[in-house]
């Protein structure tokens, strides 16, 4: 390992980054030296817009994937080689800005419906009715239902934080009826 990558991920490892975040931040920069050939600290302003544009025009990336490019970039130039000025004035695309496909209430009713099994019609619509992710409805405990104040506590959700998502009447009285 060299030092810079060491140094790099004792900088993250500082700022109490993830380990997924680590390893994606990592793995750009690491993609972005062997484009040049060359160590980043040798790189500079012409080289990152160079190889952002390579993302774009010849590897035609999602814009997440050049997002997350850019990050790492800044983290490294910002960070732990301490050079902000070369990223100063790289920009992030315009957000692409797309509606919600929203189901009807005959929709969700025909969809939970199908699903046979009580117990897995329950947990969906747990996720479904307080706007859970799978982790979240995973790691949910008895403790967290509320019904006096009518919320669910969602423990270290994304980014390890917690929260508070509504509870329905109609998904309380499942739920009891379940438990």
């Amino acid at each position: 390992m060299t030092p810079l990558r060491q140094r790099m991920i004792e900088d993250m490892e500082l700022r109490n980054l993830s380990p997924k975040t680590i390893k994606l931040y990592v793995n750009n920069v690491s993609r972005f030296a062997r484009h040049f050939g060359k160590s980043p600290e040798v790189l500079g302003p012409e080289a990152i817009r160079t190889y952002l544009l390579y993302l774009v025009q010849d590897r035609q990336v999602a814009w997440g994937t050049y997002k997350q490019a850019l990050a790492a970039l800044r983290f490294l130039y910002r960070n732990t080689l301490h050079r902000g000025d070369i990223v100063q004035d790289v920009r992030c695309p315009r957000p692409e800005r797309h509606l919600p496909e929203v189901l009807s209430f005959d929709e969700v009713r025909r969809f939970f419906q199908a699903v046979h099994s009580f117990k897995h019609r329950t947990i969906l619509m747990t996720a479904y009715a307080a706007g859970l992710r799978i982790s979240e409805a995973v790691r949910l405990r008895v403790c967290d239902i509320d019904s006096q104040r009518m919320v669910i506590r969602v423990v270290q959700g994304k980014r390890n934080k917690d929260r508070y998502t509504l509870l329905s009447p109609l998904l309380l009285q499942m739920l009891r009826h379940y438990w």
